[in-house]
């Protein structure tokens, strides 16, 4: 992989990508109850709606998450001392500006940290990257396109340690078999000595979590609902429309964890072009697009040691809400 360029290195391809939802659809409509992967609530549309989302005054992990990135950003780049930061989910990389900054003013003369934001949203990763390569003239930006959830994932070389960055609370998003896989994969992609840094949100008050991912705005709602435009797009869907569904969001306290649904209004009768197939559901069917564990900090370090990730240091804000995990292999 190169490492000179500010041109997106395409991992997953647009045809790929539609190969994928298609895998994805064929695998998961026709469950009881249907499910979709959450990855496909990202595309550009939903990108920029999350980046909203992350602004509301019921969503408060970025916030916590940010002020520890304040806090803490000069002290993880002193001790990681990284060549390379690998972002996984990049989004439109807002928070981590203030990791950038760390490691600006912590790189010696003649230095030049290399900052590699990955995410599967061609259309965001290139603007963010073309932002931030005018932003961060001392930065080699090299933006990836591909799927991390995906075992075959490789890190650029190094001559230095690695740092690898999961944050926003994404990896909540895994159910714990998912987790151990990723895990799993985090650690053949990483190299002895290189670093993890983990964002995870905190076990809390029930009707806190659940206004996050139901706020009075609706703009959660109209997030959850652009699954439907991707798939309509995506896969030429013929009467699939996202105004046929509502956007639920309950917490499961078994499981530790919120989970969004859409829940059909009507009898859905769809035909999808590109499976060469038709999808009837009828009204009141949910189907499951997200679920975002919380974590106990006492749990959380065990998953992460049983991977074989050590940690080095957990910061939590003042309030507890949220923790930064710095893991390394």
């Amino acid at each position: 992989m190169s490492l000179d360029s500010d041109t997106p290195v395409t991992a997953t391809t647009g045809e790929t990508a539609i190969g994928g939802l298609a895998a994805d659809a064929l695998s998961g409509l026709w469950q009881q109850p249907p499910v979709l992967p959450t990855k496909w609530l990202y595309d550009e549309r939903g990108s920029k709606l999350f980046d909203e989302i992350t602004r509301l005054p019921e969503y408060y992990p970025t916030r916590r998450e940010t002020a520890i990135l304040r806090a803490r950003s000069a002290e993880i780049a002193s001790t990681t001392r990284a060549d390379v930061i690998v972002e996984l989910g990049s989004g439109t990389s807002t928070k981590t500006r203030l990791l950038l900054d760390a490691f600006v003013d912590a790189a010696a003369d003649g230095e030049r940290p290399t900052y590699v934001p990955v995410d599967v949203s061609t259309e965001m990763l290139t603007t963010t990257a073309e932002v931030l390569a005018v932003d961060y003239p001392g930065i080699d930006v090299v933006p990836v396109v591909a799927d991390f959830t995906e075992p075959d994932l490789d890190l650029p070389p190094a001559d230095g340690p690695r740092l690898a960055v999961f944050l926003g609370g994404t990896i909540g998003n895994f159910d714990p078999a998912a987790r151990a896989e990723f895990y799993r994969s985090m650690v053949g992609s990483l190299s002895p000595g290189d670093y993890f840094l983990l964002g995870t949100d905190l076990v809390k008050d029930t009707g806190r979590l659940v206004a996050a991912y139901d706020d009075s705005a609706g703009v959660t709602a109209d997030f959850n609902r652009n699954m439907i435009e991707v798939l309509r797009a995506g896969l030429d869907a013929r009467g699939l429309y996202a105004d046929d569904f509502e956007h639920i969001a309950r917490w499961n306290p078994g499981e530790h964890r919120v989970e969004m649904w859409l829940r059909a209004r009507r009898d859905v009768d769809a035909y999808f072009g590109v499976l060469g197939r038709s999808w009837r559901v009828p009204a009141g069917t949910e189907i499951h697009t997200e679920i975002s564990t919380k974590f106990q900090p006492g749990a959380l370090a065990e998953e992460l040691e049983s991977a074989g990730l050590s940690v080095v240091s957990a910061w939590t804000d003042p309030a507890g809400d949220f923790q930064l995990t710095l893991t390394r292999r």
